[in-house]
């Protein structure tokens, strides 16, 4: 039975015609996807993702070509959206971490901006999982802009031993975030 026979026949709802079109595509798709994302993983799951949609949206879907071109075209679109949303979450990232977090530009789509907030939520948890003193000490070096020599003269620490917390805050929240 050819594709869009096939196709016409999920859209009928019919599970095992489904079953046919994933089982003829499924590994295909994957090897593809992974081509672009260059993990199996995240392939495996944009491949399960699109036939999900394909199955949930089968009777508002309209496919005029071939169910190949479009199960191909559409993993293609997906792949590049999540190396998209990839490149987005690595830039707030390191503006969180390098201590440049930025007012939200009324550029940003919504999804940075939700993405943003996430991540300003998954720092303050971070944060809060610091000992005071450490806390304390990242932020007001990364919040309050204040130098190294500043804060060990409040604090009436060594310049070593913020250099130290630093740095041990650092690297536990880079593991959290």
């Amino acid at each position: 039975m050819n594709d869009l026979a096939l196709y016409s026949r999920v859209r009928e709802g019919d599970i095992y015609s489904f079953e046919t079109l994933f089982r003829r595509y499924y590994a295909p798709l994957c090897l593809y996807c992974n081509k672009i994302v260059g993990n199996i993983d995240t392939a495996e799951e944009v491949v399960q993702e699109l036939f999900y949609t394909l199955w949930k949206d089968r009777a508002i879907l309209r496919i005029s070509r071939s169910a190949k071109s479009y199960l191909y075209g559409a993993v293609r679109n997906q792949s590049l959206q999540y190396l998209e949303h990839l490149q987005v979450r690595k830039r707030y990232y390191h503006k969180v971490v390098a201590g440049e977090i930025p007012a939200n530009d009324p550029h940003d789509s919504p999804q940075e901006i939700l993405e943003y907030k996430e991540l300003e939520q998954r720092l303050e948890f971070a944060l809060e999982g610091l000992p005071k003193r450490r806390r304390d000490i990242f932020r007001m070096n990364r919040f309050e802009g204040k130098k190294y020599e500043q804060i060990a003269h409040e604090m009436s620490l060594s310049v070593k031993t913020i250099e130290s917390e630093m740095s041990k805050a650092l690297h536990v929240l880079r593991k959290v975030i």
